[in-house]
């Protein structure tokens, strides 16, 4: 009988892998065509908060574990990056290495207080790190307070590339994006990711065969914020800003739309939900106070539309994995 199951298990694993290449071969090709069609600043600042989604995606997705505080992670590795940028005059790529490791060394420091707990307790020890943080950006001096840290320098990549021109740019981000989706998508097909699923879908299950799921969800919650200060210091280069926005709640807030809109659990769905909620904030901009409105009710059509996100109803409806 499991002889028999193989072949339909194998050839499932085969169509759900065509399925998944043939969705990132569309990705790349609309992702490289997109500055000679679009204005590349909006481009690179939907691939910065889609780098984001999917790093929160895989703390919410995948571990079933909700954070209001990621904007800590954000917020700090940008501000990390345009200091060291600008007052230090880092070379790119080391001030990004250095935005990045803060994440990381934020997100084990927190990750540390927070991961024992589970729920809306988990939720709520997150926010108050994030806001904390926030306070502290706020009267900081090197953070520049309520004015931020502006004109941030660019540089020349390696000393080859000159970021300050705006493809030269564009194509960076694209491949650090494009780096952090792969490494995300091997993760969650990994023994590792394995374990996490199983985390999610029943916890005590998973302790019982063994696993410290504490430790799971530590490295798990550290990948994120890493890869959400990754995504934080190529914005702070992008606009040349940081500011305390990055750092502010609604950025939390933000991320957790994005994610639920395209897809909860899904490769593509963070990617998908980030290009719609950054398009809404751009192109809705001339309605004022009223994008928030907006914003919220396209947010409740689409939760009752689809309980799956955009991008899991569209894999339903295909039978197929995205």
């Amino acid at each position: 009988m499991e002889r028999a199951l193989e072949p339909a298990v194998l050839a499932r694993s085969r169509e759900a892998d065509w399925s998944l290449a043939a969705a990132f071969a569309v990705m790349v090709v609309v992702f490289a065509v997109g500055p000679f069609v679009v204005y590349p600043v909006f481009l690179m600042k939907a691939l910065c908060f889609a780098l984001f989604a999917c790093a929160f995606n895989l703390l919410i997705g995948y571990v079933g574990l909700i954070s209001f505080g990621h904007a800590l992670f954000f917020g700090w590795a940008s501000y990390v990056t345009a200091y060291t940028a600008k007052a230090w005059g880092w070379p790119p790529e080391l001030a990004i290495v250095a935005g990045t490791a803060i994440a990381a060394l934020l997100g084990v420091v927190a990750g540390g207080l927070a991961i024992r707990r589970q729920g809306i307790y988990f939720a709520m020890i997150t926010l108050a790190l994030s806001q904390m943080m926030y306070f502290f950006a706020l009267q900081a001096k090197f953070t520049g307070g309520e004015d931020g840290i502006q004109g941030v320098p660019r540089g020349r990549l390696f000393g080859l590339f000159d970021l300050s021109h705006e493809m030269t740019m564009y194509f960076f981000v694209l491949i650090v994006f494009l780096a952090g989706f792969l490494l995300i998508y091997r993760v969650i097909n990994s023994p590792f990711g394995e374990v996490l699923k199983a985390i999610r879908e029943n916890e005590l299950r998973t302790i019982s065969l063994g696993y410290k799921t504490e430790r799971y969800k530590l490295v798990a919650f550290v990948l994120s914020a890493t890869l959400a200060g990754l995504a934080g210091s190529l914005n702070s280069l992008v606009f040349q800003l940081a500011s305390l926005t990055d750092v502010h709640w609604t950025m939390s807030g933000d991320v957790v739309l994005m994610t639920l809109l395209g897809g909860l659990g899904t490769v593509f769905g963070p990617v998908v939900g980030a290009f719609i909620v950054i398009a809404m904030q751009n192109y809705l901009a001339p309605f004022g106070q009223w994008v928030l409105v907006i914003q919220g009710a396209i947010f409740v059509v689409c939760v009752l539309l689809f309980r799956r996100g955009i991008v899991g109803e569209l894999a339903q409806i295909l039978r197929v994995q995205l």
